[in-house]
């Protein structure tokens, strides 16, 4: 949750020294018709940030399941192509504590406290994109609410810009 919110240090990826990192939970980055042209699709609409922060990869992909749900349910699966733009690339860490009898002679406590791989995030930066939709013109007041409503999977705060 809190911990890992924030952007403090530098960008620590997956390597040939950063072994065992686990897979990121969002698989799939286009949905939708994706070899459209862009004169058929006329709308686009952004889902952009407006803080520095991590967005993790499970909620990026519960973001992209609950847009990619409310457009399929009202404008049809062929009317739009959604792509998501963040990339969960930077690994977290854990340092894991046992808590059950018998731990403290087991435990180290502080020492030797670098964690092991325990999920990836997503670095977002102040007015970069996260997702975007192009559509057609009659769905855009559905792809405008989808985008509203995966918000509310994100932390912090984010902004919605469609263009015609």
């Amino acid at each position: 949750g809190r911990c890992y919110r924030y952007l403090k240090n530098k960008p620590y990826i997956k390597s040939r020294y950063c072994r065992g990192v686990p897979d990121p939970r969002i698989r799939i980055y286009d949905l939708g018709r994706k070899k459209a042209l862009t004169d058929e699709f006329g709308f686009c609409a952004h889902l952009v940030s407006l803080e520095n922060e991590m967005l993790s990869g499970e909620a990026l992909e519960a973001a992209r399941i609950a847009s990619n749900k409310y457009i399929t349910k009202m404008g049809g699966k062929d009317s739009f192509h959604m792509r998501v733009r963040a990339h969960p690339y930077h690994v977290l860490r854990i340092n894991k504590m046992l808590s059950c009898a018998g731990a403290d002679r087991l435990q180290t406590g502080m020492r030797g406290a670098f964690g092991k791989p325990y999920g990836t995030t997503a670095r977002v930066h102040i007015n970069q994109v996260i997702f975007y939709i192009r559509s057609k013109d009659n769905v855009a007041t559905h792809v405008v609410e989808a985008l509203c409503s995966s918000k509310f999977e994100f932390p912090g705060r984010q902004k919605v810009l469609f263009f015609f």
